[in-house]
């Protein structure tokens, strides 16, 4: 048998991972529900990676919290460069918001956006992934990008980060996965808090998967 794998997020829900949506709803409703808070969080996306011409190549969008009530949506964008939105134009969140409530056609129903600050934005795997991505897109090859993203989380004061690259690395032929780790990344653990992401990027030779795990702290 080999190791099965599991999202490492899902499985220390309830200890040291609570859920990105908090809302209730009956089971009839239930999948629309999920595909309402899949389309905001795509529409997000989108409006950032459109209206912000980043220069790093990195959006810094952390996570998206999504909160709802029967009159009310609550969102709020977790982002460690929240600056690249909010500056020059701070009616940039109220456009974003006329647009999310003509887009699902909210009626009845109040939309809030709110935007936190992540600190350390490097501590956020999304954040990371992002970063090699953008590196990757720029042809670095990836060893080197790998290497600047490990001393980026350390900096950020992590015990532990691994990384892995699957696909067409460097354009090559034949896809491989590569993979680095420094410090501990104790998945095996319920009670250590790690934080995960799965990461899509599309470069010119192909698709290329980013996963990164880090290990903030044991709880």
């Amino acid at each position: 048998m080999m190791g099965q794998k599991i999202n490492p997020l899902g499985f220390r829900l309830g200890t040291t991972q609570s859920h990105d949506s908090l809302w209730f709803a009956q089971p009839t409703n239930y999948s629309e529900n999920i595909q309402e808070d899949k389309k905001i969080r795509d529409f997000i996306k989108n409006y950032i990676q459109k209206n912000i011409r980043v220069s790093s190549g990195v959006e810094g969008i952390g996570q998206i919290k999504i909160q709802k009530r029967i009159d009310l949506i609550q969102v709020i964008i977790y982002m460690g460069f929240p600056k690249l939105l909010i500056e020059g134009k701070p009616q940039k969140i109220e456009e974003l918001q006329m647009n999310m409530q003509k887009k699902l056609n909210y009626v009845n129903r109040k939309l809030n956006i709110a935007i936190a600050r992540v600190e350390n934005a490097y501590k956020h795997p999304n954040i990371l992934a992002e970063f090699i991505a953008g590196q990757l897109k720029n042809r670095v090859s990836f060893r080197k990008a790998m290497k600047k993203a490990i001393e980026l989380t350390e900096q950020a004061g992590t015990k532990g980060v691994q990384i892995q690259i699957a696909g067409r690395i460097d354009g090559k032929e034949i896809a491989r996965v590569e993979w680095i780790r420094e410090g501990r990344v104790p998945l095996q653990t319920i009670r250590a808090k790690i934080d995960y992401c799965c990461y899509t990027v599309r470069t010119i030779y192909g698709v290329l998967g980013i996963k990164v795990w880090i290990f903030l702290n044991k709880e």
